[in-house]
């Protein structure tokens, strides 16, 4: 119907809603988009011009109605368009884009033109107008597009290859892949499948619409990318094979090659042809070889000699296909012969099975498919997992990566199957193997597009992977290194747990860098994960040494999170003597006091610092540490107050109170000092001893070994409190305890520090068995703890306390205390000294010890000595004490006989050579005891003479009594010398 019917206002109503339809339409465009764009913003410029022409009531003429007419079939030609490309094949898009831009330039034109009669039409109307409707009009009808440079590059190649017949697998490979990358599909199987079932439903299309010649274009496209690696339908290529094999099984199974036809050899190089083509004569040549005979000026028959008037060529496909069969079929041939050579479990064969396959791989990718069809990666796969021989081993991961090497199918198949199982071992073998294992694994993670995400999630699960590809990265083999480290840092993108792995495999930059320069909620994953790991010194010492310290100490700073974490951190940090000193240095235990004694702290970060102090101040020289970060000593006095302080609370958890404890002792127990401070100042007794009665253990023993420090400057109140109902079954309890060396020690350290006159105090814990208790520290303690157990006997033997002496030589003591004086602890050896001299005093009364066990003190040993022998002057001076009780005036001869009996004389003479002048005192006394007997004087005199006459030579004013004492010694000896004449004038 003419529009001459339809009212004009309506008319202009309806194609303006067109216009703006077609104009969104084309906007939404995907491919060529630069182009449907342009031509949508035309199109939506024009809308303001049909409506200025509807305001003013555009005259209803018939040039008018002319211009709307042909406007109108400008724009549904513009809509038609649009609805014919908006959901094409990308592939299609791409090989007609020139056509495609040719025909939206063309369309935008002629609306152009359209849009300059409807002006000239209307002149008066738009003159409000003119300007931008002039504008407009000129830029449609000279509007230029034109498909990307990169796009027509492609289309070209694409183009010019048909033309020459290339229809090889590397041809059809390289430009699927282009297509593919310049359109955005992947370059997937499953995808590429999807875009060609598309592009051949186009190419129906095409022909439904009778355009033969672009039918004809797209057939050709179609069967050269279809011939590509990622375009194969593994189905398609199954069943090709086994046609192949079907015909290859009359040949005998020894069998590798078919000798080729003659008519497969080239005419000019004798070589079986790739490419054949024909000449006018009928001759055939491979292409590249009769081009070449031409280009040197040739131009005869390369087999006949004919003169050739035609030198077009004609490829030959016929023959192109035949060539291809024969070449498919002694590709089936060596895949059964390596079949056979892999199963025979020889190296040799299996070697030389592994470099057929990789020859067939090399000269054409279809054997990829073939060789999976057949299994042999599976038999190849199965023996890496057997076999011992290290280059098979190396073939086999080689061979495995030219399987795998741009073919996503079969690299899906061995990320899925054991495949994966046995290839991650071989990355812990040697150089070479792991090497070739590395760079296989490395291929199995890659697609065409990057990384193979997929596959990283299911390695990132391997825990041993993680650990083998740590142990490259630290290793040797750069080459191997670095693509462990690639692997590694994307794995690190997939799941932060693997940088905790890699931590514990002994690589720690990543976890610190997340620390240092990750953002709020990455720091504190890897801050976690720094306390959940399981570390050991050494790598605790190695996360010192990579700077995570001063970072940790400044997330310290931040909100209870951060704050919590890395103080949880830094605690097992602290646990590495090294990384005490770097904490000291950054400032870290200046900082952390401040926090814990700083008002309003919540209940885990007092318990984390105290936690950390405990730490801190654990080691022998723990109070080093206390100092700020410019190595000046902090106030420890106050650092004490405050801790005991803490324990007053009584509402401090245990998690609080016993690293507080701890810590307190640390620093207390190498300054008496600060002992003495929080005795008399903080009165540290009475808020330590109740702790004796905590439910908790650690507690308990953390006080006994507190108080065993404070008794020194406050016996009495712990007297005190030990006397009340059960508290001294307590402290036997500590005594007796089996496992912990220096609660014992504490223990037994507590009661040398009471008074000695507590004699009720003695008495109980005879009845509660604690002086067995302490005899067992002796048999069985560590030498801290002897020490202190012998200091604590020292109340048994109090010589007025006959009977308590009693009870401890019943015990067994004495021969544990002469063993003692062969320790060496001088400390040990003067305290069982002194104890002895206590019991010889009471000797005669003690009957209960044999002659023989009281005298073991002078029992001679490998180098001759007695207990005063070659031993220090504290110990010399208690054991010849001790010797004195044994030689009473009354009787001396017999003590004299068992000092000579057991060779301890000599020995006491010796001192009068090396000892201090009251050692030397000490030993005049003895000897003046001896020397009463006339046999001793008889026996030793020669050498007690020499001795005493150097002594009585010394100048008087110097030491006139040690002097008289040898005198008086010397002159006990002359009386019973068989010389008249004395040594000595005046005597």
């Amino acid at each position: 119907m003419a529009l001459e019917l339809i009212p004009i206002g309506t008319i202009l109503s309806v194609l303006t809603n067109q216009i703006i339809k077609t104009a969104h339409a084309a906007k939404d465009i995907v491919y060529e988009k630069e182009s449907f764009k342009v031509l949508s913003k035309h199109l939506l410029d024009i809308e303001p011009v049909l409506m200025e022409l509807q305001r003013q009531e555009l005259n209803n003429s018939q040039a008018a109605r002319l211009a709307l007419e042909s406007l109108e079939a400008d724009v549904k030609k513009a809509n038609n368009l649009v609805e014919k490309y908006k959901n094409r094949a990308r592939f299609y898009l791409l090989v007609r884009c020139r056509h495609i831009v040719q025909e939206v330039q063309e369309v935008t034109r002629d609306i152009g033109r359209s849009l300059a009669s409807l002006s000239l039409a209307n002149t008066e109307v738009l003159s409000s107008i003119s300007d931008q409707v002039n504008r407009l009009q000129n830029e449609m009808q000279r509007v230029e597009f034109e498909a990307s440079h990169s796009q027509l590059q492609i289309v070209e190649k694409l183009r010019q290859g048909l033309i020459e017949q290339k229809l090889d697998q590397d041809f059809a490979n390289d430009m699927l892949e282009q297509i593919a990358m310049a359109v955005g599909v992947p370059v997937e199987p499953s995808e590429i499948s999807k875009e060609l079932a598309n592009f051949r439903k186009d190419k129906e299309e095409a022909a439904s619409r009778k355009e033969r010649a672009e039918v004809f274009f797209l057939e050709q496209v179609i069967e050269l990318l279809s011939r590509a690696d990622a375009a194969r339908d593994f189905e398609e290529v199954k069943k090709q094979y086994e046609q192949r094999v079907q015909a290859i099984e009359r040949y005998d199974s020894r069998e590798e090659y078919v000798i080729p036809l003659s008519s497969f050899l080239c005419r000019i190089n004798g070589t079986v042809m790739v490419d054949p083509v024909s000449l006018c004569t009928g001759t055939t040549c491979e292409r590249a070889a009769i081009t070449a005979w031409f280009e040197s000026g040739e131009g005869t028959d390369p087999e006949t000699g004919e003169l050739l008037e035609d030198t077009s060529l004609r490829t030959n496909l016929p023959l192109r296909q035949s060539i291809e069969e024969w070449r498919e079929r002694n590709y089936c041939l060596m895949i059964r012969s390596s079949k056979v050579k892999l199963s025979s479990g020889v190296d040799a064969s299996v070697e030389e099975a592994l470099n057929q396959m990789r020859n067939l791989m090399r000269e054409n990718s279809i054997n990829k498919d073939w060789i999976a069809v057949e299994g042999l990666n599976d038999i190849v796969i199965t023996i890496l997992g057997n076999s011992h021989n290290k280059d098979v081993k190396r073939k086999i991961l080689i061979t495995l990566k030219d399987f795998v090497e741009g073919h996503a199918r079969n690299k899906e198949k061995m990320v899925e199957s054991q495949g994966w199982d046995h290839i991650i071992p071989c990355l812990g073998r040697d150089p070479i193997i792991s090497k070739a294992a590395v760079e296989l694994l490395y291929e199995l993670l890659q697609n065409r597009s990057g990384w193979d995400m997929s596959a990283c999630r299911k390695l990132s699960q391997q825990c041993s992977a993680i650990i083998f590809l740590v142990t490259l990265l630290k290793g040797p083999v750069q080459e191997s290194a670095e693509i462990a480290e690639k692997i590694l840092l994307k794995l690190f993108d997939v799941d932060d747990e693997i940088i905790a792995s890699a931590a514990r495999a002994g690589w720690y930059k990543p976890l610190i860098d997340r620390i240092i320069h990750g953002s709020e909620s990455s720091r504190i994953s890897m801050v976690q994960k720094v306390v959940n790991m399981e570390l050991v010194d050494l790598d605790l010492r190695l996360l010192g040494e990579e700077g995570i310290i001063p970072h940790l100490i400044e997330m310290a700073s931040g909100n209870i999170e951060a704050k919590e974490l890395s103080l949880s951190a830094l605690v097992k940090l602290s646990g590495c003597r090294a990384n005490k000193e770097l904490i000291a240095a950054a400032g870290g235990v200046h900082f952390i006091v401040n926090l814990m004694f700083s008002s309003h702290q919540r209940s885990i970060i007092i318990v984390r610092c105290c936690e950390l102090l405990e730490k801190i101040s654990s080691d022998d020289d723990g109070v080093k540490y206390f100092v700020d970060e410019d190595g000046n000593q902090l106030d420890l006095e106050e650092i004490v107050t405050n801790l005991l302080t803490l324990q007053q609370n009584p509402n401090s958890a245990h998690n609080v109170r016993r690293p507080a404890l701890n810590a307190l002792l640390g620093v207390c127990k190498f300054e008496a000092r600060l002992v003495k401070k929080a005795v008399l100042t903080v009165n540290g007794v009475s808020l330590v001893l109740p702790f004796l009665d905590d439910s908790d253990s650690e507690i308990r023993e953390i006080a006994i070994n507190l108080l065993f420090l404070f008794s020194q400057h406050e016996p009495e109140g712990v007297v005190e409190y030990l006397l009340r109902p059960r508290r001294l079954e307590a402290l036997v309890g500590f005594l007796e305890n089996e496992d912990k060396d220096d609660v014992k020690m504490a223990a037994a350290g507590l009661l040398a520090n009471l008074p000695k006159s507590e004699r009720s105090l003695t008495t109980k814990l005879i009845e509660l068995d604690g002086l067995q208790a302490l005899i067992n520290i002796l048999r069985n303690g560590t030498m801290e703890a002897k020490e202190n157990a012998l200091s604590a006997l020292f109340r048994f033997t109090d010589p007025t306390n006959l009977e308590s002496q009693r009870i401890l030589v019943e015990a067994g003591a004495y021969p544990l205390l002469v063993n003692f004086l062969r320790a060496n602890s001088v400390t040990a050896k003067a305290r069982a000294a002194a104890l002895i001299g206590n019991l010889s005093m009471n000797s005669q009364k003690l009957t209960v010890v044999s002659k023989s066990a009281f005298c073991w003190c002078f029992r001679p040993s490998g180098i001759p000595s007695c207990a005063a022998h070659g031993e220090v002057h504290e110990t010399a001076y208690e054991a010849i004490q001790t010797l004195s009780t044994l030689v009473h005036e009354g009787y001396p001869q017999r003590g004299a006989n068992v000092l000579h009996k057991y060779e301890a004389i000599i020995p006491i003479l010796d001192i009068l050579s090396w000892g201090t002048d009251s050692l030397k005192e000490e030993a005049l006394g003895l000897l003046e005891k001896v020397f009463v007997s006339k046999e001793m004087a008889e026996n030793y005199g020669s050498k007690a003479r020499f001795l005493l006459v150097g002594l009585t030579g010394r100048n008087i004013q110097a030491d006139g009594h040690l002097m008289r004492k040898a005198a008086r010694v010397l002159s006990l000896l002359e009386r019973y010398s068989k010389s008249s004449t004395s040594i000595i004038p005046g005597l």
